[in-house]
């Protein structure tokens, strides 16, 4: 079995199948860092619940980005 689908069994291209998981993977680490945030502000971590928020944003943006481009892809 190949490792390179490029479309033929799934009706997917692998760099449209990419943006998917890459816009998945971007929303659900926004979710996990939600609970770092949570566990340093607990800890009274400041340094490293603010590390987290500027991760999190970060996650945010590619999943936003990733989203636009997407949908400019699909519709087009």
């Amino acid at each position: 079995m190949t490792t390179s689908e490029s479309g033929e069994v799934t009706g997917t291209k692998d760099k449209d199948y990419n943006l998917v998981w890459f816009t998945e993977q971007c929303l659900s680490n926004a979710l996990r860092l939600e609970t770092y945030i949570q566990d340093a502000e607990r800890d009274g971590d400041d340094e490293l619940a603010e590390f987290f928020r500027r991760a999190q944003g970060e996650s945010r943006k590619g999943a936003e980005q990733a989203k636009q481009m997407l949908g400019r892809r699909l519709s087009g």
